[in-house]
């Protein structure tokens, strides 16, 4: 009698197991794919006293996963047209450029250097939104390769030669050449990016701005850090823990007062896929100092 009554009561066990793994695996597949026929199995392998529950929240699920697909769908109707716009608009950034480069006798050189200025501003613009776009892709096309650093500083600077002359930039270059491992398209968004920010909000009629980049090896870590410094008017206190988040613009000093708050959120992000750390330090009034600490690749 013993051991009939413990067979039977282990026989009652397993049933009770086996059945709550059912129903476990049921209302899994229900949370999945909320169907008609995911819910009604649901029902089946379930007590009828939570038969209603189950219906309703079958309905809300499928209202839900309803207004989503439509959401997605708008989302990226959006960005197939955003990415669209961007290469139509270079087809006149391009006749721009080579009116500019032809027809160059016919104007003078202020006014030349002011059309090179707003070009080269729309073209970064046009660039800004492509590496969001690039950034928010599943798959990245980073190549990763040797780079003398201060050389290729000096090469972004020459491509923006038009921008610094226009806002009265004056470049210096410090320091020893050093090696980093990187992506050069993706190193090029951050100097430009930084570029921007530092050219964008000078002061009106500030002369003897400068833009200086240093290179530092940190025996410490065995790290390569690069100092991109200006002296324009900085950033308060309170705001510069914040000027890498998305959107912030800030309550004070001119950077954070005229931006959009996408350059260096932009920076932040691409600085994240490459593997290196930003640092910011900054006083009001004194100028704005971004460092890039690279990653210790070791061969």
């Amino acid at each position: 009698m013993i051991v009939f009554s413990l067979a039977m009561i282990s026989l009652a066990v397993f049933i009770i197991i086996r059945k709550q793994k059912i129903i476990e695996a049921a209302f899994q597949d229900f949370l999945f794919e909320p169907n008609e026929v995911n819910e009604e199995i649901l029902c089946q392998v379930s007590s009828k006293a939570y038969w209603v529950f189950i219906h309703r929240i079958g309905s809300v699920l499928r209202s839900y996963q309803s207004k989503l697909n439509d959401q997605v769908i708008e989302l990226t109707d959006y960005e197939n047209y955003i990415e669209g716009w961007v290469h139509e608009i270079k087809k006149p950034l391009s006749l721009m450029t080579l009116v500019l480069d032809n027809r160059s006798d016919e104007m003078s050189d202020l006014v030349r250097q002011r059309m090179l200025h707003i070009r080269d501003q729309m073209l970064g613009d046009v660039g800004r939104i492509l590496y969001f776009a690039r950034l928010r892709a599943t798959h990245k096309d980073y190549i990763f390769e040797s780079i003398n650093l201060l050389a290729f500083c000096k090469q972004t600077m020459e491509e923006h030669q038009t921008l610094l002359d226009e806002s009265g930039f004056q470049i210096q270059f410090i320091g020893e050449e050093m090696e980093i491992l990187s992506d050069r398209k993706g190193l090029a968004f951050i100097l430009e990016q930084i570029i921007f920010n530092s050219t964008k909000y000078v002061e009106q009629n500030q002369e003897n701005l400068i833009l200086r980049f240093e290179t530092v090896y940190d025996k410490v870590s065995g790290q390569i850090i690069l100092h991109i410094s200006d002296n324009g008017p900085g950033v308060s206190e309170e705001d510069l823990p914040f000027i890498f988040d998305k959107g912030f613009t800030g309550g004070r000093g001119t950077y954070t007062r005229q931006a959009t708050g996408m350059g260096l959120f932009l920076v932040s992000k691409m600085a994240y896929d490459l593997a290196i750390q930003l640092d910011a330090k900054s006083e009001l009034g004194s100028g704005l100092i971004i460092s890039l600490i690279f990653p210790n690749v070791k061969q």
